[in-house]
């Protein structure tokens, strides 16, 4: 089944509301950085918040959404916009703890439970716009909920959910994102806080073969949601090889002669998708001489 991602407006437009299925774009990510059940579930969630929060955006604008926590499974990055892309890794992606006491992975002991959740968005103007909030879980999903109301002051539940087979592959994945505007009554608050205590987790849904739209009507009531946008979304890294050149030219000549003469030749491999680039010897002479001429020119 295809991943993506609807936008919502419930009870008169006082709700705002996303949900969506991301499965194939985790098990993307979980095969490109090889990763365990704990790993895949940290990296997973994220990944999926970030395409929830992406998805406020306009199509151009990016994002980034940084988890630096105290667990084994140390920093976790990942990129997404505003048309439903999104690429990410995590600094251990061997991490497999034992179910915690629901019977569920580990997340919460792969994160830790002390850190920084900061979030960074390209707007296309000349300075970025950051946030950032102390990690209150390790869950990833309250983190998100907590960061929203803390850092953007706009209350919201946000619920993300990655199921992981014992092969490590993952099974489903997915999440939702409601949000509260100005004007919501407390009887539709009431409603929805109780609907979110009642509701099994996404991932359990979608691998009953829910949609975004029917885990939405789930959340939220049948008669109260205008869908108000269907957008893909899926795994997606920019890296090329003429942006590493330009990498490489960054670095300076000292460190490009010592590729030549040293190494004859160089490797460059993305974190964010695993992809390798090679650079011969005439490749990395002809990054020093557009070094050399940038040096003059400056």
């Amino acid at each position: 089944m295809e991943d993506y991602l609807v936008k919502a407006l419930c009870y008169e437009g006082s709700i705002r509301a996303y949900a969506i299925r991301a499965t194939n774009t985790i098990s993307e990510a979980q095969k490109r950085h090889d990763t365990w059940s704990s790993s895949t579930a940290a990296l997973g969630r994220t990944m999926v918040g970030a395409l929830l929060l992406g998805a406020t955006l306009k199509g151009e604008d990016k994002m980034t959404v940084k988890v630096q926590g105290n667990g084994p499974a140390g920093s976790i990055i990942v990129d997404s916009d505003g048309s439903g892309n999104t690429k990410g890794y995590i600094k251990n992606p061997h991490v497999s703890l034992t179910l915690n006491e629901n019977g569920k992975i580990d997340v919460k002991g792969a994160v830790g439970t002390e850190g920084i959740f900061t979030v960074i968005k390209d707007l296309g103007l000349k300075e970025t716009f950051s946030g950032q909030t102390p990690i209150i879980s390790g869950e990833i999903g309250e983190d998100f909920t907590y960061f929203m109301a803390v850092s953007e002051q706009t209350p919201s539940a946000v619920g993300l959910s990655v199921l992981v087979d014992p092969d490590e592959s993952v099974k489903a994945a997915g999440g939702f994102m409601i949000q509260v505007m100005p004007g919501a009554d407390e009887e539709t608050i009431d409603f929805i806080e109780k609907r979110l205590t009642e509701v099994p987790m996404v991932s359990k849904l979608l691998e009953e073969g829910n949609s975004p739209e029917s885990i939405l009507e789930l959340l939220l009531g049948e008669k109260e949601i205008e869908i108000l946008e269907k957008m893909p979304v899926q795994f997606k890294c920019t890296c090329s090889k003429e942006k590493f050149g330009t990498a490489i030219i960054a670095v300076g000549l000292d460190e490009i002669n010592a590729m030549i003469e040293e190494d004859h030749g160089a490797e460059a491999v993305c974190q964010f998708c695993g992809n390798k680039y090679q650079y011969s010897e005439a490749d990395l002479i002809a990054l020093r001489d557009e070094a050399i001429k940038n040096t003059k020119e400056i």
